[in-house]
């Protein structure tokens, strides 16, 4: 479906400040492809999964000339004196800000002649706040983190050492920790490194919960099987991630992993909670909790244009992760304080 416009750029808000000349090249005709490709940049270091928006040639002839104009010599000293310190040291360059520019006046230039906002590089256009390419999404993420760490030490503090799960639990802690860190550190600045990062650690983290649960349902008695189960599941994150990283980074084939391994840590979960809803009266918490997170990972499937180029689909998920930490962990306090009773007495774990 074809584009034609020879209007003069506009961000959705009207123009837009910036320290660069115009980059606009004189426009006749814009068409969209049919046909989508991905395209990974490695020499770049930033992720660039190809989209409508950013296979329009208004786009693509925006930035060149943007680039020609203003990240070479004088133009380009200039811009690097006149960067806050903050953009410099998350790696925003001169051709990321032409970039950012030009994303603006493409959007502005789709919503002038009554189309849908377009993506770019497997993204929604975000307003950028200070060197945060997706405030809501880093915000969330960092409040997740937060949230973790703050039942971490409510744990620690209520919990004696002792308690046959208190160093798993603190393990599968310390890896969700660095999962939301580098959940927040993608948000601020989405690069192929920071990226990697981000779906290997929430990886790492379904994992973890996978050993974390067989450790409760059968390591307790059989050491022996939640140690063969953890090499298992070490040797599978092994492979997963060569693959991805030496073979193909497939999008689809990264979500069907996680989704299948997702699925059995939500089974096995579920089947402990039914076999102990009799014994054990904060059982439904835990069934509560994995019901819930991937019950709320269904939010992704609605995937709208940031509402105040702000708040997407992936933020509003995130954000409602938050108080899942605070009724996981009152489930994580509640049986670790329950075995460590039976232990005392002597009684069988179930």
């Amino acid at each position: 479906m074809p584009l034609s416009s020879c209007r003069a750029f506009v961000s959705p808000d009207g123009p837009r400040p910036t320290t660069m000349a115009s980059a606009l090249p004189r426009c006749t005709s814009v068409r969209l492809p049919a046909l989508a490709t991905v395209v990974l940049l490695l020499l770049s270091l930033t992720t660039v999964q190809s989209s409508q928006g950013d296979k329009e040639p208004v786009y693509r002839d925006c930035v060149k000339q943007c680039v020609r104009t203003n990240c070479t010599g004088a133009r380009l000293r200039g811009f690097q004196s006149t960067q806050p310190q903050y953009m410099a040291l998350t790696g925003w360059t001169c051709r990321d800000d032409c970039r950012y520019q030009c994303m603006w006046t493409t959007v502005g230039l789709y919503q002038a002649e009554g189309y849908r906002v377009p993506q770019f590089h497997g993204k929604w256009p975000f307003a950028r706040f200070l060197c945060f390419e997706e405030p809501a999404s880093a915000l969330a993420s960092l409040l997740n983190g937060l949230a973790c760490l703050l039942m971490l030490l409510r744990y620690r503090s209520t919990v004696p050492r002792q308690s046959p799960m208190y160093h798993t639990i603190n393990a599968f802690s310390l890896v969700s920790l660095n999962a939301w860190l580098w959940s927040t550190v993608f948000h601020t600045r989405d690069t192929y490194l920071t990226e990697k990062m981000d779906y290997f650690c929430a990886t790492a983290v379904i994992l973890y919960s996978i050993y974390l649960c067989c450790v409760r349902t059968l390591g307790l008695r059989q050491p022996g099987v939640s140690s063969m189960v953890g090499a298992l599941l070490i040797l599978a994150f092994t492979s997963h991630v060569s693959y991805l990283t030496f073979v193909s980074f497939d999008y689809g084939y990264n979500m069907a992993a996680n989704a299948t391994i997702g699925m059995v840590n939500l089974l096995w979960w579920l089947c402990w909670c039914w076999q102990n809803r009799r014994t054990l009266p904060y059982w439904w918490k835990c069934g509560l909790v994995v019901l819930l997170l991937h019950g709320l990972a269904l939010l992704e499937l609605l995937d709208f244009p940031p509402l105040l180029w702000v708040l997407d689909a992936h933020a509003v998920w995130h954000l409602s992760t938050i108080p899942v930490h605070f009724l996981f962990y009152s489930f994580l306090i509640d049986d670790s304080l329950y075995l460590l009773n039976t232990e005392k007495m002597g009684v069988k774990v179930e």
